[in-house]
């Protein structure tokens, strides 16, 4: 690709961003969908002139890493390890009911062969946890004690998902399940972290000392922070864990609520996470809604055969029990009202970008036909329209009072 062809595109990119961003929100519609709608206008499903290349896709990770690390700077841990049980009932039920549901309904109803059908519940299983922290931040709930259980599955959600991946993955290329690979990744995940924050902690406090005492030039947290999220995400991709994960690591280890062991001796003042958060808020608003239209852009609507009868009935399927399947791990949750298990259910539906990786990786390894690729497509791009709507709607609702705001 030519330097002023990639020049455009990001033009067209931004500007097409904000503008649906803008014209979402005046219409009171979820701003996230205006940039998930800008992509597919820009792309193959409209009018194709932007394409996405390796660049877009490198800016894209890099807009859900420093999105991923605003979260974990303004989780409240605490209230994570309180909320952690249900996070994890949440994220285990809402992966694996999907993914059953997807190949028990692949491989019995529509007699599709094994690697197929396990593809199939693949892409139904984890859920992509840009669009739903997104939709949280622009209805101004991500610091609710709901908001920290999604938190918390999301994150848990996505490890699953990668973990299923290499499975499948495996599975394709040899035709076996490699467990001792599989429990490897697991080991090294879990590792990354216990260590991760305490040694991301330890290096923001170097940051801070060296800021407030011998920094001479402009400009010294936001690149030394974005290097030291850049290179937490590159240790996670190390140890088999999502790039984001290391970014979600990285801001828990600089907020103000870290307390990990010797979180708190090594804990900056709340004046240098101000400075911090102030500085690192415009590139978090540059680079985000970069990886919003990459999702939009990653649809291809013309390559959806809309008239065949069984992709109507493989895709209605298929979406009733993507829902559903999310929506059941919320309610094997204790000491909630329905409605608060409701919200969580739906926040866990969108599959995003997560869904198109399983998607054309199906496609890509010819496990899928391009009847089979159009219908899960379908309901990806379902699953990831429709739960913002409903999460504007559920939130008023709920009374503010029950909707437990962190205000520290």
């Amino acid at each position: 690709m030519e330097t002023h062809d990639f020049i455009l595109g990001l033009f067209l990119i931004l500007m097409s961003a904000r503008v649906f961003a803008e014209l979402f929100s005046y219409l009171k519609f979820p701003p996230v969908l205006g940039e998930v709608f800008a992509g597919m206008i820009l792309g193959p499903s409209v009018l194709g002139i932007v394409t996405v290349n390796e660049v877009i896709k490198i800016l894209a990770e890099i807009g859900i890493i420093l999105l991923l690390f605003e979260v974990g700077l303004e989780t409240d841990l605490k209230k994570l390890q309180k909320e952690g049980m249900k996070s994890v009932i949440v994220a285990v039920f809402g992966a694996l009911a999907p993914f059953i549901s997807g190949f028990l309904i692949s491989y019995y109803i529509f007699n599709l062969p094994l690697i197929v059908s396990l593809f199939i519940g693949g892409t139904l299983t984890a859920t992509s946890i840009g669009i739903t922290i997104r939709v949280l931040k622009d209805l101004g709930k991500e610091r609710t004690s709901v908001a920290q259980i999604v938190i918390g599955a999301a994150v848990l959600d996505d490890i699953i998902g990668v973990v299923l991946l290499v499975v499948l993955a495996d599975f394709a290329l040899t035709g076996e399940i490699n467990l001792e690979n599989t429990l490897r990744i697991i080991i090294l995940i879990a590792f990354f972290f216990m260590t991760a924050p305490v040694l991301a902690s330890i290096l923001s406090r170097l940051i801070h000392v060296y800021d407030s005492k011998y920094r001479k030039l402009p400009g010294f947290i936001p690149t030394i922070i974005v290097s030291l999220i850049l290179f937490f995400a590159y240790i996670a991709h190390l140890f088999g864990a999502p790039e984001i994960v290391g970014a979600f690591a990285a801001g828990i280890a600089l907020s103000r609520r870290f307390f990990l062991p010797f979180g708190i001796a090594l804990k900056a003042d709340p004046h240098f996470i101000t400075k911090l958060e102030e500085q690192m808020k415009p590139l978090i608003y540059l680079f985000t809604p970069i990886f919003f239209v990459t999702v939009g852009l990653s649809m291809n609507l013309r390559e959806i055969d809309f008239s065949s009868y069984n992709f109507w009935l493989l895709t209605i399927l298929l979406f009733i029990f993507a829902f559903i399947g999310k929506v059941i791990g919320a309610y094997l949750i204790k000491g909630l009202s329905n409605l608060k298990k409701l919200i969580i259910g739906v926040s866990m539906v969108p599959r995003g970008e997560v869904g198109l990786i399983f998607a054309e990786l199906g496609r890509t390894s010819n496990i899928f036909t391009n009847e089979i690729y159009s219908a899960v497509v379908f309901v990806v791009v379902l699953t990831t329209l429709l739960p913002p709507f409903l999460l504007k709607y559920l939130f008023k609702l709920t009374p503010f009072r029950q909707v437990e705001t962190n205000k520290s």
